[in-house]
């Protein structure tokens, strides 16, 4: 059959479904079936997954001209995607392209969602097309013969790129491409990602930095336009000292009308427990939208989840207040609005967001920022800018991530076994791997063959044997079995199941928020009132209760911080405050009335400024610095600068920031001018001042319970009967302190140093912020009070102490007392 003929048979289908293929999809089949590889940048709702579904299809087709009559059996392509949800989306699309051409190719799913018969299922005969996670794809790999299952693989398809980039599961997954491309001689590696900064990098990443992959690959933009309109809910009266999370609910009222108005909305939180807060909010104030709102987050369980997704497909349900877990790539077309609350903290999320609503080729996106805080406008003003000049994002991709690889190497050791000499050549080839050095690798290999050099003496440690032809393998079934358990980079808190007492299953939550229960305590999560009983063999055991609760779970990783280009916009809206209201947008004119406070006492910082403000309270000397770079950069920032202050006088800080400032705080006055005089913001000896500065140390250690788990040295425990999280840090703490003390040089150890620099603390950007504030005029305000700038970092550090209600009322007290000075 010819490209021409198969072209048709493409151009065919759309014409019945009354569309007209994009010129991007037309390119994207071409190259397919031309042999290269690539990635695809295309916004969420555009088509992307037609635009590589079909070239698969038409590439069968081709190979199999009797394909109505005889069907080959076996793996043909595998679509890699990053979250369970976006599964069964793509699933049919697939299936409905592979029937309506009379292919007769199977699709099928392989997630943690799959049930044990259907797994057993595939085990023995495989479909045609595998949508899978990357999680699932090395369990794949840990299946013995796994080379015949994949050996005929023509196509790998990794979806929403960019989100796996610069995370471990993105290591993970150029691991499985490495192995693939040798197994599966004639496939084809594709990437789909939306817009971010480096994207040709991004294409390096996919497919190996000197790989002959890249060298015959092409990358596709889709230039889809596409309309995306944000439009700010302004309160009508305007808070002159505003605090976290005290807005938000406040306008719970303003959200009601834009729910009626639109035939189905999703409600955006960036946590977990602020979705369980408003869920529960909004149906106390508007018992009306009983069984006409859901809420969808990562904890609750697989069926409520799949419920809530195939209810908005339906256009049953008015409103889903829902987390990250719906942020990507589902296909919900009756999707009209969005509305955003608090700031996403990031570009790419708020557009990945904006995307959801309108989600078909042509159409207008319409999201509303919520902000829950005032000063979080000036964030609704520079997202309003960001999609104006159509600002993108950097992912950065990790490097050297030896945890991944050691779980790599013990994975494919349980399977068939390789021979390092073989395999060494793959890994170099990836971009995470690419200076590895022939001592490293023959360190890791020792390592999982004997263990650690400082571990040679514990048989637990020793995985891997050596058979004489020189193959790495794993022998001990309950070797194999324990890593099987425990293949991912994900590693959070131990998650409990929670269910009724008579065996309903509600969800899963995390073991630090259950250990501070009580017996009779209740708490809201998955929409309901529970009461909690016990906890029994990793489960939680609870009963509906009618008392109402103020205890909402947390989950880790619930606070954001600002990226890069985000911390710049900000800025440059910030700035905007001192030009004439004409040149000012909305957002910064509604919040007049809080510059013109903040004047009274400071400045509101120009271009060339840089604010810090001194103040008494009774809490002690206040020092708010002001560089408006992210939560990750201002910790880093004030325990750098605590440090060096405490070298020129012995004094003692508490530390609290946001993600536009933070406080030094102290029981002492500093004279701040001879601290600056002494080039506070140098970036001379940065690494050694941070290091001594933020016990890195501690953080070092608490990163290598990750790495610890990642690499195998720490077992989490079987299902249902996992090892409690504070045994887990105790034996990682364990591992760090012999090697601190007897193996300094153990890779693993230095590793957890390199991570706490590079993504914990982000020392680059650090660096970054630091020179461009020597640059800067620095201006020291000496204020008699708080200002509205100050007001929400200092009321922050209140939050560790007191319970909400407290939180309120305290705060309700200093506002009165500062509105009435005058």
């Amino acid at each position: 059959m010819t490209k021409e003929q198969l072209y048709d048979i493409a151009k065919n289908w759309f014409d019945q479904q009354g569309w007209e293929p994009f010129a991007f999809q037309k390119q994207t089949w071409k190259a397919f079936l031309q042999g290269k590889h690539g990635l695809l940048n295309a916004p969420t709702g555009s088509g992307k997954t037609y635009a590589l579904w079909f070239p698969i299809i038409l590439d069968y087709i081709k190979n199999n001209p009797n394909y109505k009559t005889k069907h080959k059996k076996g793996l043909k392509a595998i679509w890699i995607t990053p979250l369970r949800a976006l599964s069964h989306e793509i699933k049919q699309s697939a299936e409905r392209v592979a029937s309506d051409l009379e292919t007769g190719l199977t699709v099928g799913i392989r997630s943690g969602d799959t049930s044990t018969s259907e797994r057993a299922k595939q085990k023995r005969n495989m479909p045609d097309l595998l949508i899978t996670t990357p999680e699932s794809l090395q369990l794949l790999l840990a299946t013995k013969g796994y080379d015949k299952t994949f050996e005929n693989c023509t196509a790998i398809v990794v979806d929403e790129w960019h989100e796996l980039l610069g995370t471990k599961r993105g290591v993970q997954t150029e691991l499985g491409l490495s192995r693939l491309k040798t197994i599966a001689k004639n496939i084809r590696i594709w990437g789909i990602s939306a817009t971010i900064g480096n994207l040709e990098q991004a294409m390096q990443v996919l497919l190996g930095p000197e790989s002959p992959a890249l060298e015959n690959s092409v990358m596709i933009k889709a230039n889809v336009k596409k309309k995306i309109t944000v439009k700010s809910i302004i309160p009508a009266e305007m808070e002159t000292f505003p605090w976290r999370g005290h807005l938000g609910l406040r306008l719970l009222e303003d959200v009601i009308p834009i729910i009626n108005k639109s035939k189905t909305t999703l409600l955006f939180t960036n946590t977990r427990s602020q979705c369980e807060i408003w869920f529960q909010k909004i149906l106390e104030k508007h018992p009306e939208f009983a069984g006409e709102i859901a809420m969808h987050h990562g904890s609750i369980n697989k069926e409520t989840r799949q419920w809530v997704e195939q209810a908005i497909r339906n256009e049953s349900l008015k409103a889903v207040v829902c987390t990250s877990s719906l942020d990507l790539g589902v296909d919900f077309a009756p999707v009209e609005t969005v509305v955003q609350i608090g700031g996403p903290k990031g570009i790419a999320r708020f557009l990945q967001r904006a995307g959801r609503s309108g989600h078909s080729p042509g159409k207008e996106s319409v999201i509303h920022f919520l902000p829950t805080h005032a000063i979080e406008l000036v964030e609704a003003s520079a997202l309003q800018q960001a999609v104006k000049e159509k600002a993108v994002e950097d992912r950065i991709p990790y490097l050297n991530s030896f945890d991944v690889l050691l779980q790599y190497l013990t994975t494919l050791a349980i399977s068939d076994g390789f021979y390092p000499n073989e395999l060494f050549p793959e890994i170099k080839q990836t971009f995470c791997y690419q200076a590895i050095t022939k001592e490293q690798w023959q360190w890791l290999l020792n390592f999982i063959v004997m263990g650690s050099q400082s571990l040679q003496a514990y048989d637990e440690y020793k995985k891997v044997e050596v058979e004489e032809d020189g193959l790495f393998k794993v022998n001990n079934r309950g070797i194999a079995m324990r890593h099987r358990f425990q293949i991912g980079t994900i590693v959070g808190d131990a998650h409990l199941s929670v269910r009724y007492q008579k065996g309903g299953y509600i969800g899963t939550i995390e073991e630090s928020f259950i250990t501070k229960l009580n017996q009779g305590d209740v708490f809201t999560f998955a929409g309901r009132n529970l009461e909690f009983i016990r906890i029994k063999q990793m489960q939680v055991h609870v009963r509906n209760s009618n008392k109402k609760s103020s205890k909402v779970p947390s989950w880790m990783g619930g606070r954001l911080t600002l990226s890069a280009q985000m911390s710049e916009l900000l800025r440059n809206e910030l700035y905007s405050a001192s030009l004439h209201r004409s040149k000012q947008s909305v957002e910064i004119k509604s919040l007049s009335t809080i510059f013109d406070k903040q004047r009274e006492e400071s400045i509101v910082p120009k271009p060339n400024e840089f604010l810090i403000e001194s103040f008494e309270t009774n809490d002690g000397h206040h020092h708010i610095f002001y560089p408006f770079e992210g939560r990750f950069v201002h910790e880093a920032m004030g325990s750098l600068l605590s440090y060096r202050i405490s070298l020129l006088s012995p004094i003692t800080f508490s530390l609290a920031f946001n993600d536009y400032g933070f406080e030094l705080l102290s029981d002492k006055k500093i004279d701040m001018q001879q601290v600056l005089d002494n080039n506070l913001f140098t970036t001379d000896f940065l690494l050694d001042d941070l290091q001594r500065s933020l016990n890195s140390t501690e953080m070092a250690r608490s990163k290598f319970r990750d790495i610890a788990v990642i690499s195998g040295m720490v077992f989490t425990g079987y299902p249902e009967k996992s090892i409690k999280m504070k045994h887990l840090q105790s034996s990682s703490q364990l591992l760090f302190d012999v090697f601190k003390d007897y193996e300094p040089d153990n890779l693993l150890y230095q590793q957890a140093f390199t991570e706490t620099f590079e993504h914990q603390l982000e020392e680059g950007r650090l660096r970054l912020a630091l020179e461009r504030i020597t640059k800067q005029e620095i201006v020291l305000k000496d204020c008699s009070e708080p200002t509205p700038f100050s007001f929400p970092i200092i009321t922050d550090r209140l939050r560790e102490k007191l319970s909400s209600e407290k939180l309120a009322d305290r705060i309700k007290r200093m506002t009165a007392i500062l509105t009435k000075k005058k």
